[in-house]
């Protein structure tokens, strides 16, 4: 299953009325876009004119099943292919409009009588639209959909590769830090026993007292055992090999941003750890080098659906 990326893009159109010369509604096309950027959960909103109003409904459902997290936008507009085609209104809608009028100003005298322009745009409301516009808006809603789940697909791939490059790195750097360990336990054995030398006045060459000599281990132990990142380089390298199952194969009733998430901070928990017990320099610059790598997959991750 592909790994899909919250940020994307799509549009579609549709003729709603032939391009007909002297036709109400000339060339009425219905134009359709969706955006999607990303957000924790789904939240969907819609602008569109009122006569697509009633179609509201079936496009948050349809969008609900095709999409799992996003801040998705749905933009609607209805155009003419001729800027001065006007619908010309029949003598059944003047009589309508003027009977409705007439109505609403025996209840309400203040309200204020319809213009001509009110006349037109009712007009072309009711004229220019198909009777059914349901199966269209669904049909080019579908397209649309499909179009932004392939850019967001595609989108996706890319994040993933770009993950891939990061734990490729952050092993990397593991492999760096495991062999120092027991090179700075050494050195810190080698410092122990020649405090000690100095501290008994021990020539070179002498013989050091078994008790000097113990105890000088007994701190290399201690000091072993206090900066030890074996069990952190562990599980850092037991979550890369997770996050690559999840990159390689996506579950297939969800996504893997959440789940990439979690790791994430788990990751981030063990360079904190390590930089904590870092007892060398090139130490801390590989834990630095560790969050830094951290931080760039977290900023992606944050764009996975």
């Amino acid at each position: 299953m592909p790994i899909y990326s919250m940020t994307g893009y799509a549009s579609a159109q549709a003729a709603l009325t032939p391009e007909t010369e002297g036709s109400a509604g000339a060339g009425t096309r219905l134009g359709l876009e969706i955006r999607s950027v990303n957000s924790r959960f789904l939240d969907l909103s819609f602008r569109m004119p009122e006569e697509l109003r009633p179609h509201e409904t079936a496009l948050r459902e349809l969008l609900s099943a095709g999409l799992k997290r996003g801040k998705v936008e749905v933009r609607a507009a209805l155009e003419s292919s001729q800027d001065n085609a006007l619908a010309e209104p029949s003598p059944r809608l003047l009589q309508r409009l003027n009977s409705l009028q007439d109505t609403i100003q025996s209840w309400l005298p203040s309200a204020r009588a319809l213009s001509v322009a009110d006349v037109i745009r009712l007009s072309a409301s009711q004229s220019a639209l198909p009777d059914n516009l349901g199966p269209t808006v669904t049909a080019l809603a579908k397209t649309a959909l499909k179009q932004l789940n392939q850019a967001r697909a595609r989108e996706g791939e890319r994040l993933a590769q770009t993950l891939r490059e990061r734990v490729s790195q952050l092993r990397a750097l593991a492999e760096q830090a495991a062999p120092l360990i027991p090179l700075l336990v050494d050195q810190q054995r080698q410092r122990f026993l020649e405090r000690w030398r100095e501290a008994m006045a021990l020539t070179e060459g002498a013989v050091l007292p078994e008790a000097a000599q113990d105890r000088a281990l007994t701190e290399a132990t201690a000091f072993a055992i206090r900066i030890d990142v074996a069990e952190e380089l562990t599980r850092l390298s037991s979550h890369l090999v997770e996050i690559d199952s999840l990159l390689d194969a996506a579950p297939k009733n969800e996504g893997v941003g959440k789940r990439l998430d979690f790791l994430i901070q788990e990751l981030h928990r063990e360079a904190n750890t390590l930089g904590s017990k870092s007892a060398a320099l090139e130490l801390t610059r590989i834990s630095v080098d560790m969050k830094v790598l951290i931080e760039q997959m977290r900023e992606q991750v944050q764009n996975l659906e």
